[in-house]
């Protein structure tokens, strides 16, 4: 079976073509290299020898995170973590650079941590800064919010991270980095969408409300790869 949309296997498309450069691959498996993020994929889930492929790529008894359409693990991988999640795509989206919001860099990246390990957006990990175009929000010189890019199938970039400190919520700030970082997405003709956990209602609510669509229902299963 070969996947027809880009965002049907977003980590595929993405480490095979546009994020090559953070890609580590043994033939029809790929992932992230180590500290940029730990998602992986392989190129068919109906393969057996595809994921044998991806064994031998993250090595025996390693744990990986998938994208996967169902949470159901392949033959001799077993699930250790994971939750059920959306995908939505930007469809009626309002881009909009905000005066408040400064990139983030290497230098800011403990404070990105920090950050992230409070809130839980998902994972980021200290070279995650890497895939490029996160912006911040500072009150007192302190980060409070954060949002950035993940994975960039070809047309597509995922806005990922979107963070804001328990003390400085309800300032709007989530709906407008989300624009923010929307805006240099659309700048270079690509086509934000991301990814939300399937029970977080606000968020999911907060993300319609901006102009993003619900596009499928998705697995994010941490599978660990035959010993």
């Amino acid at each position: 079976m070969t996947d027809t949309h880009p965002l049907d296997n977003p980590v595929f498309a993405a480490l095979t073509g546009e994020q090559a450069q953070f890609a580590v691959r043994y033939r029809n498996a790929v992932r992230y290299r180590p500290g940029i993020s730990p998602f992986g994929a392989v190129a068919d889930e109906l393969s057996a020898g595809d994921w044998a492929d991806a064994a031998r790529l993250v090595g025996a008894g390693q744990v990986t995170l998938f994208v996967r359409t169902s949470p159901a693990p392949p033959a001799g991988w077993e699930v250790v973590g994971g939750r059920q999640g959306v995908q939505l795509v930007a469809s009626d989206l309002d881009p909009a650079p905000d005066p408040e919001a400064i990139a983030l860099t290497a230098a800011d990246v403990p404070e990105m941590l920090e950050l992230t390990e409070r809130t839980k957006p998902g994972p980021f990990l200290p070279e995650t800064v890497q895939l490029g175009g996160y912006l911040g929000i500072r009150r007192a010189g302190k980060l409070v919010a954060m949002a950035g890019e993940r994975m960039r199938p070809p047309g597509f970039a995922e806005i990922s991270a979107v963070c804001t400190d328990e003390a400085w919520r309800g300032h709007g700030f989530a709906a407008r980095l989300t624009r923010a970082v929307a805006a240099g997405i659309m700048a270079r003709g690509e086509t934000p969408f991301l990814h939300a956990a399937g029970d977080n209602a606000n968020a999911i609510r907060l993300y319609k409300s901006l102009g993003f669509v619900h596009r499928r229902e998705v697995s994010f299963v941490a599978m660990k790869s035959p010993k």
